[in-house]
């Protein structure tokens, strides 16, 4: 039996309330059990601090011990409302990665900020030693397992799970390049369920996009009947100048009746949100983008940082970097090193160092080779079974050892441990004057590239992945590289 259409627009309806519940159910949850999760680590934090630094209750006495316990629930409540004042828990963060562990950080060191100046106005002697073991073991703790929780909503998912609904607004360009976006970062959660196109052809009109269609629902002025048809709970708005500023406002005006989140893309790709700075003028909400910032104690900071990291790995790894070094030297003819040429900060060359995978003057062979380049676009040289390569060099590769000797070049402070991948002098020579923002900072050992794919990574990917880092660089998103690096040479994705 056929429905009728007030019967259709009730299931529509229906739909759409159920997946809004859904989200905002799971989206509650998660939230519940993150403040569980905080609750637990910061009090575990503070109480092992006090145990460490003053023992049992018969070493120190009772006054003492009541003493610090009370400063101990102080700290540990003080903790758990800074995480909430700087809305460590928002639904706009959580899940999402760097701007998650940014908040956490921030809300920690300005607790610990905070108690130093209290400390220093009021002479309130605190023990060193008690809050030195508070603070780093607290906020690992509090990293870690938001990046525990972060995996298993990475997992729900790849299982079509915790998903936001999106229906995209914007010229045919925009919204399947935004689509795009969204497809490229499945752990974001955002699932296109439908667009609004200027130019809506009720007919025919559908984008196809990695294998599935997303159907075109209307044009820029039907967006409440798309909602109820497609059922979304977000609207994305992009290229906004086909609705003008009044179109906007009554979208908005129109959204709020329906429980409906909007977020307006303000066309400005890989720019990071500490950069987007909302500012009204002569009441117009404004995005101020500030200058990305490569000088003063930024520069400093991860100097100091590649230096102490970068020493600390030398040591560390001195036995692997012997063992490989006596591999290249029984099992093949030539030295033990390679060292290339790349272009550093500027475009100013330097020597890279490297254990030498290949057979000895493999360079001289690149010629005859270029045939069978298996990278798109044909400005870099990859090839999955290169024969080139040695036994030994093929191990090596599959777990990065043979980059190892690049830290000497980070103690020269030619490379950074983090930065855009270092290219050839005949790659930057094919450099238009957007790829070479790349140079504005130094090549790294790893980068966004190194944890995003490797060689698996097309020209185009590899550049914008290199520009995003170069245009949002910060010490956290190193760290955050740093750990993912780890992991993607333990499962050898992308290395060849």
């Amino acid at each position: 039996m056929q429905q009728t259409p007030q019967g259709v627009e009730k299931d529509q309806q229906a739909r759409r309330v159920e997946r809004l519940t859904s989200r905002r159910v799971w989206e509650h949850q998660y939230i519940y059990r993150l403040r569980i999760t905080d609750v637990a680590v910061v009090v575990l934090a503070v109480a092992l601090a006090q145990l460490i630094r003053f023992g049992e209750l018969q070493n120190n006495g009772l006054q003492a011990t009541l003493s610090y316990s009370g400063v101990s629930i102080v700290l540990a409540a003080l903790w758990v409302a800074f995480l909430a004042i700087f809305r460590t828990r928002s639904t706009r963060v959580i899940g999402n990665g760097a701007e998650e562990y940014r908040r956490i950080v921030s809300a920690t060191f300005k607790l610990f900020g905070v108690i130093a100046i209290v400390s220093l106005l009021f002479k309130v002697d605190f023990a060193r030693l008690y809050l030195a073991i508070a603070l780093p073991v607290g906020l690992l703790g509090l990293l870690l397992s938001r990046w525990l929780w972060r995996k298993g909503v990475a997992v729900k998912r790849s299982k079509g799970k915790y998903q936001t609904s999106v229906l995209i607004v914007g010229s045919r360009k925009a919204a399947v390049s935004m689509a795009k976006q969204f497809e490229r970062s499945p752990g974001a959660g955002y699932r296109v369920v439908g667009m609004c196109l200027p130019g809506y052809e009720p007919a025919r009109d559908a984008v196809t996009l990695e294998g599935y269609e997303i159907p075109v629902l209307g044009d820029e002025y039907g967006v409440v009947d798309a909602i109820e048809a497609s059922g979304a709970d977000t609207v994305a708005v992009t290229a906004t100048e086909h609705l003008g500023t009044k179109g906007i406002r009554k979208m908005v005006w129109d959204l709020e009746k329906k429980d409906v989140d909007l977020v307006v893309a303000p066309g400005v790709v890989d720019v990071a949100g500490p950069r987007l700075v909302m500012r009204p003028v002569a009441g117009f909400p404004l995005i101020h983008v500030e200058k990305p910032q490569y000088n003063g104690a930024k520069r400093f900071s991860k100097t100091a940082f590649d230096l102490v990291f970068a020493s600390a790995v030398l040591l560390l790894i001195t036995p692997v970097l012997l063992i490989a070094a006596i591999a290249v030297k029984v099992t093949s003819r030539g030295p033990v090193f390679y060292k290339s040429e790349r272009m550093g900060i500027d475009g100013k060359p330097f020597s890279m160092i490297k254990f030498r995978s290949m057979v000895q003057d493999a360079d001289k062979h690149v010629e005859r080779l270029l045939a069978q380049n298996e990278s798109e676009g044909g400005v870099l040289f990859k090839m999955r079974e290169d024969p080139r390569v040695t036994r030994v060099g093929k191990f090596m590769r599959r777990f990065s050892i043979d980059e190892l000797p690049q830290f000497i070049n980070v103690l020269r402070r030619e490379m950074s441990v983090v930065g855009p991948r270092p290219p050839l002098r005949r790659e930057v020579e094919t450099y238009d004057g957007e790829v070479r923002r790349r140079l504005l900072v130094k090549p790294g050992i790893t980068g966004l590239w190194q944890v995003s794919g490797r060689s698996d990574l097309s020209w185009e990917e590899t550049v914008r992945l290199d520009l995003s880092y170069v245009e949002n660089w910060s010490m956290v998103g190193d760290l955050l590289i740093i750990a993912k690096t780890v992991r993607a040479v333990a499962g050898s994705d992308g290395a060849y």
